[in-house]
């Protein structure tokens, strides 16, 4: 199995991460304040409606199109980026399993755990609806489409652009930071998932943040481990986002949750500190 020693040369190659990252975040929040703007003026009509979510899609689209332009010109990131889409042969079972069930093992888990504190065990029932709202786009669209632009995006030019700069830990840490403002738009449109967890609390806000530390973490860590592969990480944050949407968990359950997967986060930095630690020679 490949890791990051053994993709010096072409990493290498992924060398503008400044003017990827100040794209990826001015565009999406140019469209984003828009969409924020549009959804909250009077009366909200369905022309203001499909303006909105047009809008929003098209800030969530930026940065996939911002590496397709990096990329496509140069015929080796070209290949490289095509190969990566189904190199599964080398793939052990088990990042198939992380990949698909981590994060409903980790929600079930938590939601276990807040049973101690006297939180209801009606949280393992199906919800039946959705928590939000996402103006012209059916939800369960945004939970597959979202997932899947963000991570061509950001596993396919990237998170290879910052590690070849820093250690996969240092990366990691200065993508969580840019993820978290990355969202911050969203916030101020109404009835989308992040304006309501803002309405919930402070607490709930900082655990969305915090959260961002253990899942890009893992994320790359299955990265890697798979011989970079695109397709794993989609899983992997398409699974975050339904499996905590599918049942009744309570709030304080997904604070928990991002705990669980802190410790999780220890175990692979330990286990697995050359991936994490070592630079890109």
């Amino acid at each position: 199995m490949k890791t990051i020693e053994q993709h010096p040369q072409i990493i290498k190659k992924y060398n503008k991460p400044f003017l990827f990252y100040l794209l990826s975040i001015v565009i999406p929040w140019t469209f984003w304040f828009l969409s924020a703007w549009l959804s909250h003026k009077t009366p909200y009509t369905k022309s203001l409606e499909l303006a909105t979510g047009l809008s929003g899609f098209i800030g969530l689209l930026a940065p996939f199109v911002v590496a397709l332009c990096f990329i496509l010109p140069d015929k080796e990131l070209r290949n490289d980026f095509l190969s990566r889409f189904f190199n599964f042969s080398k793939i052990r079972r088990e990042y198939y399993l992380i990949a698909f069930f981590l994060m409903l093992l980790s929600i079930l888990a938590a939601q276990a755990v807040s049973l101690l504190f006297g939180y209801s065990s009606g949280q393992f029932q199906l919800r039946g609806s959705f928590t939000f709202h996402s103006a012209v786009f059916p939800v369960w669209f945004l939970l597959l489409a979202a997932p899947a632009l963000e991570e061509m995006a950001w596993h396919s030019y990237g998170t290879d652009t910052l590690v070849s700069r820093f250690n996969l830990f240092t990366a990691s840490m200065i993508f969580a930071i840019f993820w978290a403002f990355w969202h911050l738009p969203l916030s101020f449109i109404k009835d989308y998932y992040h304006s309501n967890l803002v309405e919930s609390g402070a607490i709930y806000t900082i655990n969305f943040v915090m959260s961002m530390i253990p899942f890009v973490l893992i994320m790359n860590w299955l990265y890697y481990k798979t011989n970079r592969n695109i397709m794993l990480p989609i899983v992997f944050h398409i699974t975050a986002g339904y499996f905590n949407e599918i049942f009744n968990t309570h709030p304080m359950s997904k604070v928990i949750q991002t705990g669980l997967l802190l410790i999780v986060c220890v175990y692979l930095l330990i286990s697995d500190k050359e991936l994490f630690f070592n630079r890109v020679q």
